[in-house]
């Protein structure tokens, strides 16, 4: 391919990934504004945020992967010219949204599984567990806010989604200061108040989307406001989301609990090491945002192709935009690594985190660069309506390699394993080299799609 092809996708791309880039940076600054501000306000509330985080993102983002078949699917009825069909799949997967908040409940309410493998000091599980009662406030409106940004997403919409997640950003900052700190008769809440004020930002969103769908003339053509507030359950197409939606929800929560988990064990290692943890964790998040915003617009964008049949548009489209994610992640991943000291420093001025820290810088930038790699194989694999097949390589390379080569290497006992991968190092090194298999047999696998697309052809 040459410089000018891949320019030309870029400038395909770049109207549907800036927006989204935009509105996840804001998203992610939730979370690295209530880092920095418990970080500032105690070490014992900065471990409880890092675990509380660790549980809730892995329930939510597990159930949010199952919403998400709400993008690729309506993205290629939208792609077909199938708008009404397409503005269906917006009220089913707020029905399923529904349905899987029962699910997630339970487990905010009764985390006792992660409360055994986190081993905390009881005052840090105490703060933990209020934590996440108090989150599980806002479970229902994040997953409903989900099947409205993965419709957006599917027809081309980002901009949308942006703004509220913009405007949300704007509520989470002054209510985040206000009830981790108290001020009058507030008390300070340490932890527990990033999560009230979660639980404000994502119902304010979620009435003001609802506003939108109704009243923007774009949504018209849609027939969203078809048979009052929500269009009936049908559940053939709730089990077509369900057919693409839980193996879509698997991986991503194999994905996450490969990340999540990390924080959870690591708190067997003190307040220090997670509290250092949760500051590498966070800076990777963020980076993050960039490979997922291309990830978004180029599944939109092959969906769209995919369901117009033009199938050699949306293989060249997936094969650019990973190319040009792993380019930009790379140059990421480097400049966050030379600047570490000065970058770690925005965060806190406490010695002994920053010194916890430090050593995992490299290996973030190796890990951001295979979470690009996999995160756009596989939402190209999920805008060809393939699941299931990522899920299993996820679990091999993220659990397998992840997961139980980071628990060896911290708690294995082996006495010729080197200083350098001990400890959050050994999970952090694992964890990359488990992210870097799963790019590999990702992108392996997409060629494989793409080989027999062209033979069908």
């Amino acid at each position: 391919m040459s410089p000018a092809s891949h320019l030309d996708s870029l400038r395909r791309l770049a109207p549907l990934a800036w927006p989204v880039f935009v509105g996840q940076v804001a998203v992610l600054a939730y979370s690295t504004i209530d880092t920095m501000l418990v970080a500032r306000y105690s070490a014992t509330e900065l471990a409880a945020l890092a675990v509380g985080s660790a549980v809730y993102m892995t329930v939510f983002v597990g159930l949010m992967g199952v919403v998400m078949a709400v993008a690729p699917l309506a993205g290629q009825l939208f792609g077909a010219g199938k708008k009404t069909e397409a503005g269906d799949q917006l009220h089913q997967g707020i029905w399923l949204a529904l349905g899987l908040t029962l699910l997630g409940e339970l487990v905010l309410l009764f985390p006792e599984p992660f409360m055994a493998l986190a081993k905390t000091t009881p005052e840090v599980e105490a703060k933990v567990r209020a934590y996440l009662r108090t989150l599980a406030f806002s479970l229902p409106a994040a997953l409903i806010f989900t099947a409205f940004r993965g419709f957006n997403t599917a027809v081309s919409r980002p901009k949308a989604v942006m703004v509220l997640q913009l405007l949300g950003l704007l509520i989470k900052v002054p209510l985040s200061l206000l009830f981790i700190r108290g001020f009058g008769p507030v008390p300070a809440l340490g932890a527990v108040g990033c999560a009230l004020a979660t639980v404000f930002v994502m119902w304010s969103q979620v009435l003001i989307a609802w506003t939108l769908l109704r009243r923007d003339p774009f949504y018209a053509g849609f027939a969203l406001d078809r048979g009052g507030l929500l269009h009936a359950p049908r559940w053939d197409a709730i089990r077509g989301l369900l057919r693409l939606g839980l193996p879509m929800g698997g991986s991503i929560l194999i994905e996450v609990t490969g990340f999540t988990f990390m924080a959870i064990f690591i708190a067997r290692l003190g307040p220090t090491a997670v509290a250092g943890h949760q500051l590498a964790a966070n800076l990777v998040a963020l980076m993050f945002m960039m490979p997922l915003a291309l990830a978004n617009a180029t599944g939109t964008l092959v969906a769209q192709r995919v369901g117009a049949h033009d199938a050699q548009d949306a293989r060249r489209i997936g094969w650019h935009g990973l190319e040009i994610a792993l380019l930009i992640a790379c140059l990421m991943g480097g400049t966050v690594f030379f600047a570490r000291e000065q970058v770690l420093g925005l965060y806190t001025q406490d010695a002994a985190i920053i010194g916890a820290a430090l050593p995992l810088l490299l290996w973030v930038w190796l890990f951001h660069l295979g979470d690009a790699g996999q995160t756009l194989a596989a939402f190209v694999l999920r805008a060809h309506r393939i699941a299931t097949a990522p899920m299993v390589i996820y679990a091999l390379a993220i659990w397998g390699v992840g997961i139980g080569g980071g628990y060896w290497l911290a708690f294995g006992g082996v006495p010729w394993v080197p200083g350098w991968l001990q400890g959050a190092s050994g999970f952090w090194g694992a964890a990359t080299a488990g992210l870097l298999l799963a790019a590999a047999g990702l992108s392996a696998y997409l060629a494989a799609v793409h080989r027999a697309e062209a033979r069908e052809a």
